[in-house]
């Protein structure tokens, strides 16, 4: 695989809006314009919204309808790839910042120093400068302040090069909310290109909980069985999907949210998502080394 080594690639900036954040948006969009460097292509797109007042410099997009969020990426992703000289794809949370101004050198740097690096995931962190251990893209959460090597990333705060999109293809638009960052992760591991973890690459964003989501737990479920029915091979199926389900018991929801998991679980049973191109063996094998084999 070739990259952009031997010049600095460009950087476009996706921000997806419901519209009920004028203020924290501006704070992020304020932000991105402080980074070091040459300035970014940055387009924010309203999900069945109408935008606020931009700055100057900042596209912005009104979509017909919320597509959800790996619809609303795919929506802003196709903006720049029409805009055309956009390498890197930087996708952030409406209500994040980012607090240091060399973040966007660090992507560039990471992005020529390694032609195999297919994406980037930033760390997430409070006001306090904490990660939740949920935004910690590895086993157990362990150490946010290690970078490394991982096998998925988060979907608040990350850079993809442009190439992969091209030939892994887009996010999952029927996923809507949940585990879209995975189904992409995995088919960018198994197309041979690395994801990363940077700890020096920091969202500050507010200490949220995943479950304020009113489809957290249904699509949790539903989607869950998708990404096993749509990569994995036969055999793992039923190990990760047990797997999960064991998990999820083990957290005690509400019997609400319960509910609705399986609810979410059985609809990802009966009904189709395709396309089904199970991983290869060896891609198995990488997730392993990596410290999370696509059973956990």
């Amino acid at each position: 695989m070739t990259g952009t080594k031997g010049r600095t690639p460009t950087l476009g900036v996706v921000v997806l809006t419901m519209g009920d954040r004028p203020t924290e948006l501006r704070a992020l969009l304020d932000s991105v314009a402080a980074q070091d460097g040459e300035p970014a292509t940055v387009v924010v797109l309203g999900q069945g919204v109408a935008l606020p007042a931009l700055p100057d410099g900042v596209a912005g997009v009104e979509l017909p309808e919320n597509l959800g969020i790996p619809g609303g990426r795919n929506a802003g992703v196709e903006w720049l790839r029409e805009s055309g000289g956009v390498d890197v794809v930087v996708v952030l949370d409406d209500d994040g910042r980012l607090p240091h101004k060399d973040t966007f050198g660090l992507v560039r740097e990471a992005f020529t120093d390694n032609p195999g690096l297919g994406v980037v995931g930033f760390r997430i962190a409070d006001e306090t400068g904490a990660s939740q251990r949920r935004h910690v893209p590895r086993l157990g959460g362990k150490d946010p302040l290690v970078s490394g090597p991982v096998t998925t990333f988060l979907g608040g705060g990350h850079a993809i090069r442009m190439r992969v999109i091209d030939q892994v293809g887009d996010f999952p638009a029927p996923f809507f909310y949940a585990h879209e960052e995975t189904d992409f992760a995995w088919r960018v591991l198994d197309a041979g290109w690395d994801i990363d973890y940077r700890a020096d690459m920091v969202l500050q964003h507010p200490r949220t909980a995943a479950s304020r989501h009113a489809v957290y737990y249904r699509n949790t479920g539903r989607n869950r069985v998708w990404l096993a029915k749509r990569h994995l091979p036969a055999v793992l199926v039923p190990v990760y999907l047990a797997t999960w389900a064991a998990y999820t018991i083990a957290q005690r929801p509400p019997l609400s949210g319960l509910a609705a998991w399986w609810a979410g679980f059985f609809e990802g049973v009966r009904t189709p998502c395709p396309p089904r191109r199970p991983m290869r063996w060896r891609t198995v094998w990488r997730m392993t080394r990596l410290g999370r084999p696509p059973v956990l």
